[in-house]
C-alpha cells in the first residue's frame, strides 16, 4: 500500500500581521467580505489538491470566529460543493464538531455529501475546542474542557458522555434500516407520537450511504486512544510529539485486535497530520514559517493544545506552553527546510509508525493561499519522492 496524502486547512482569513505579540487575538474584527473571500480560495485550494493527486482534503467547522482564524461553518456544505468541481480526492472535516450538531442532521447531512460524491466522504469527528462555539450550538449546555485542567473537568467529562452518546446514535443511523435509541441525552423515538393510525416506535434515517463509509475521530488525549478502536473510529494524530504518538498509536491496535478480532496493519486506522513548510533553503523555510506558527500559537495555546509537547522530564508539560518555532521543530509537531530535510522528517514518521495515511497542513494561520497550493506542490513534486 502506498502513501495516502492529505491536505488540511483551518480557513481562515489572509493576515497581513500575523505572528507573535500585538494583536491580541480578540482585537482583530475581520468584515464578512473578507471572510468570504477567504471561503472562495479555500476551495480553488481544494480543486488545486485534487489536480495535484493528493487523496484527501480536510476541512474543519468552526462558528463566530470574527478574529479570522477559522472561517467555515459547516464543512460538509463546503466539502460537497468541492466534490462537484473535482474528480477523485476524498472530502472530510477535521472535525465536525459533534456536540454542535443535531446527531440525526450530522448522520443526513453526511450521507447526502457521501452519496453525491459517488462515495469520496470521510466523516471526521471532534468533541470540541472553543466553550464559544459549542455552548451557543447546543441545547443541553455541554462545553468543553481540557483534559489536562482540572479546573474544566466536569465539562470534559459531560463532552465525552454526549459525545460517545450522540456517536452511537450517528452510527446506528447511518447502518440501520431500522433503529430506536434511549440514553441519558438522547431518545428516539420521541416515545408516543401518533402518525396516521400508529404510534411511531422507529426512525428510518433518508438518506443512508449507498457506499462504504469510513469514520475518523481527532485522538489527542488517553481517553480517547482507548475508545476510537473499541467503536472502530480510525485516530487521527496530531501536534504531539513522536513519543507520545508511537504509545497511543501501539494501543490503538492492541485494543482494536482484543475488541474486533483481527490484526490491523501497522499503519491500518491511523492517520497522523504534520505541519510542513518547504524552502530552497531551511534558513528561507524558518523565516516564512515563523509568522504562521507564531499566530497558531497565540490562537490555540490558550486552549490547551500544548499538552502534546514533551517537557525535559521525559513526559507531557503542562497546559499553557507557547512553544517557539524552534521548540516546535524540535518536537517535530511541524517539518521546516529544504524538500530533503521535510522528507527526512516524514520517513522518520514513516519508519516508527508504519503510517500509510499522512495529511500534511499546509496553510500556517495567516498565509496567503497561493502559498499553501506552492506548499502542496512542492511536498508532491520535491518531498514524497524522496520517501520510501
Amino acid at each position: 500500500m502506498g502513501i495516502k496524502v492529505g491536505a488540511f486547512f483551518f480557513g481562515g482569513v489572509e493576515m497581513s500581521d500575523a505572528g507573535a505579540g500585538a494583536p491580541n487575538p480578540m482585537d482583530r474584527r475581520y468584515d464578512n467580505q473578507a471572510c468570504w473571500d477567504a471561503t472562495m480560495k479555500y476551495v480553488d485550494a481544494g480543486i488545486a489538491a485534487d489536480r495535484l493527486g493528493f487523496d484527501s482534503f480536510w476541512t474543519t467547522e468552526h462558528h463566530f470566529q470574527y478574529e479570522g482564524y477559522e472561517v467555515i461553518p459547516n464543512g460538509l456544505l463546503i466539502s460537497t460543493w468541492i466534490a462537484a468541481k473535482t474528480q477523485s480526492i476524498r472530502l472530510g472535516a477535521m472535525f465536525n464538531v459533534v456536540p454542535q450538531w443535531h446527531p440525526l442532521r450530522l448522520a443526513e447531512d453526511f450521507a447526502t455529501l457521501h452519496n453525491l460524491s459517488g462515495g469520496r466522504g470521510m466523516l471526521g469527528v471532534g468533541r470540541g475546542t472553543v466553550p464559544r462555539e459549542i455552548l451557543h450550538l447546543n441545547n443541553d449546555h455541554i462545553s468543553i474542557g481540557s483534559h489536562d485542567n482540572p479546573d474544566q473537568a466536569s465539562d470534559d467529562v459531560r463532552n465525552r458522555e454526549w459525545f460517545e452518546e450522540a456517536m452511537e446514535v450517528v452510527r446506528m443511523a447511518l447502518t440501520e434500516e431500522r433503529f430506536s435509541f434511549t440514553g441519558k441525552y438522547f431518545q428516539f423515538p420521541v416515545p408516543g407520537i401518533p402518525d396516521r393510525g400508529h404510534t411511531v416506535t422507529e426512525l428510518t434515517l433518508i438518506p443512508r450511504p449507498v457506499y462504504p463509509f469510513e469514520i475518523w475521530q481527532a485522538a489527542t488525549s488517553p481517553p480517547t486512544v482507548e475508545y476510537c478502536p473499541v467503536v472502530d473510529h480510525g485516530a487521527v494524530f496530531w501536534n504531539q510529539h513522536p513519543t507520545f504518538i508511537k504509545r497511543m498509536w501501539d494501543r490503538y491496535g492492541e485494543l482494536h485486535e482484543q475488541t474486533h478480532g483481527s490484526g490491523l496493519g501497522q499503519g491500518d486506522k491511523r492517520m497522523l497530520v504534520v505541519a510542513t513548510r518547504i524552502e530552497d533553503t531551511h534558513e528561507e523555510a524558518v523565516r516564512t514559517a515563523r509568522a504562521g506558527h507564531d499566530e497558531f500559537w497565540k490562537f490555540l495555546g490558550p486552549y490547551g493544545w500544548s499538552r502534546g509537547y514533551m517537557g525535559p522530564d521525559g513526559k507531557p508539560v503542562g497546559p499553557g506552553l507557547i512553544p517557539t518555532l524552534e521548540e516546535s521543530m524540535e518536537q517535530k509537531t511541524i517539518l521546516v527546510g529544504t524538500a530533503e530535510e521535510v522528507a527526512a522528517g516524514i520517513q522518520m514518521y514513516r519508519d516508527l509508525l508504519g503510517c500509510e495515511r499522512i495529511t500534511i497542513f499546509p496553510h500556517l494561520i495567516g498565509d496567503p493561499y497561493s502559498k499553501a497550493v506552492e506548499q502542496m506542490e512542492r511536498f508532491m513534486t520535491e518531498v514524497l519522492p524522496l520517501v520510501s
